[in-house]
């Protein structure tokens, strides 16, 4: 490539000497690295005389494709030099929570805005499925709630969320500002069979069994779109996190539920390079700490 560069100036400059002052080095240089180019390809690319040089046909021909391939070159080591620095290329999230508002919400967005050339790839399931996908490097990270402990994989803690309970707007709850376990261990309540479901009927049955009270958790074949609905409809209550509430429903109201808090966290491979995937790490991180420093002077969790 240094010998295509001293030729290309040399062709500009119809002269050795001037090609060694643009470029910063000997003129003997320029004469010895072009007298190897012509003996590799073997022909002469100059005429040589005493006022500079001149082009030889074969010369002529060359240089059009010399200028073709130093382009191409150029662009390669722009296009390396920005993948290995993570603003090009994609990003595999498996999420659990909702975009609709919140820290990942706030995360991805500042994200893109700062990346606009990495593709965020998006993928809903469950926990297990996700670390899975992890672990096989289908995916680059997930959000999940808790701290999943995930053979081969490491795990941060990044964020915190209320626990809210979904009340029809008409019920007596919604007259509270913050609601009780104590006073949600008669209500029946409803939950979806696809993810976050599950989850949620576990959390249910862990906070109101330890009231000493059996809850009544029925399962629906919906999505959460459609159990919201049918919360509006009275069919029972529901739990939701706080980023899901940044999203409205009709006929239904969110209510904290007093001192919950559900914890979320990042999981990768030990094994992940993908450069746009650590940018992305870092900023976490970084909005992470700046969230926690918030909290404690009496802001939001989001940053």
């Amino acid at each position: 490539m240094t010998y295509l560069r001293y030729f290309l100036v040399a062709a500009e400059k119809r002269s050795f000497r001037q090609a060694a002052i643009d470029l910063g080095v000997w003129e003997s240089t320029i004469s010895r690295g072009i007298r190897d180019l012509e003996d590799e390809i073997g022909v002469a690319l100059f005429i040589r005389h005493p006022s500079g040089v001149k082009l030889t046909n074969a010369g002529s021909k060359f240089l059009n494709h010399a200028r073709v391939a130093i382009g191409r070159i150029e662009y390669a080591l722009k296009d390396a030099g920005a993948a290995g620095r993570g603003e090009v290329g994609m990003v595999r999230i498996g999420i659990f929570s909702s975009l609709a508002s919140g820290f990942l919400a706030d995360l991805l967005q500042t994200y893109q805005l700062q990346n606009p050339c990495v593709h965020l790839d998006f993928a809903e399931g469950s926990p297990a499925d996700h670390i899975s996908a992890v672990q096989h490097h289908r995916r680059d990270v997930a959000f999940l709630t808790g701290e999943p402990a995930a053979y081969g994989c490491e795990t941060v803690r990044l964020w915190e969320e209320r626990v809210f309970v979904v009340l029809p707007q008409n019920h007596s709850l919604v007259e509270c500002d913050v609601v009780t376990w104590d006073g949600l261990q008669d209500e029946h309540f409803i939950v979806s069979e696809t993810d976050p479901g599950p989850e949620i009927h576990d959390y249910l049955v862990k906070h109101l069994a330890d009231l000493g009270h059996h809850p009544c958790v029925e399962r629906c074949s919906v999505g959460r779109d459609n159990l919201m609905k049918l919360v509006a409809l009275g069919r029972g209550l529901t739990l939701t996190s706080e980023a899901t509430t940044g999203a409205a429903f009709p006929g239904v109201v969110y209510r904290p539920i007093e001192g919950e808090r559900l914890p979320f966290s990042a999981v990768w491979s030990l094994r992940n390079d993908n450069p746009a995937f650590r940018r992305l790490l870092s900023m976490a991180r970084a909005l992470s700490k700046q969230a926690a420093a918030g909290s404690h002077n009496g802001a939001t969790t989001s940053p």
